[in-house]
């Protein structure tokens, strides 16, 4: 989930100042080292790049505030919640081995996306089955995983629970673990 809408109200603020701040320069750059009466040729090839930036800011402006819906959706409230729910779950119940997305026990099984592909783990499917069920030296997590062997001796986890982990697992998959260390409990 990225959080990230405010992104191009910071950029047209940017601007802005950047505009003005070009305006100010000007003032200081007239003066120079001409001799009195004549025209600076610098000041004269800024004072037209200013004319020119000035122009096109306000359609600059216009296209970064209605395209900013669609390069940077915003995360629904709900979607929030969910995503903080599924980085408390793994807090809790994965991190002991898949630190940031890694696999202290197994290398070559982290929760980067190349290696979930690699091992046919790719999808929500796959990852709530596999956090069920267990697989290897996974322990499956479920209430009714079987055989006992493979299951964790530690708390399990109800479905919906399941199922909101697998979520966030394969969303930071997705994104290449940047996050996690953002998420409280």
């Amino acid at each position: 989930m990225h959080f990230l809408y405010p992104l191009p109200i910071y950029m047209c603020v940017c601007v802005c100042v950047c505009i003005i701040l070009i305006g100010y320069d000007l003032e200081f750059i007239q003066q120079g080292n001409v001799k009195e009466g004549e025209p600076n040729p610098v000041f004269q090839r800024q004072k037209e790049q200013v004319k020119f930036i000035k122009s096109l800011a306000p359609s600059l402006m216009a296209a970064i505030v209605a395209l900013s819906p669609i390069l940077n959706p915003e995360a629904s409230f709900g979607q929030a919640i969910e995503a903080q729910r599924g980085a408390t779950l793994f807090n809790r119940a994965c991190i002991g081995c898949h630190v940031a997305g890694g696999n202290i026990i197994q290398p070559g099984a982290t929760l980067f996306f190349k290696d979930l592909e690699r091992n046919g783990v790719d999808t929500e499917d796959e990852i709530y089955r596999i956090t069920y069920y267990g697989k290897g030296r996974m322990p499956g997590f479920g209430q009714n995983c079987t055989p006992r062997g493979q299951c964790t001796f530690g708390a399990r986890l109800q479905e919906d629970e399941i199922k909101v982990l697998a979520e966030f697992v394969k969303s930071q998959a997705d994104q290449g673990w940047p996050n996690v260390e953002n998420y409280g409990d």
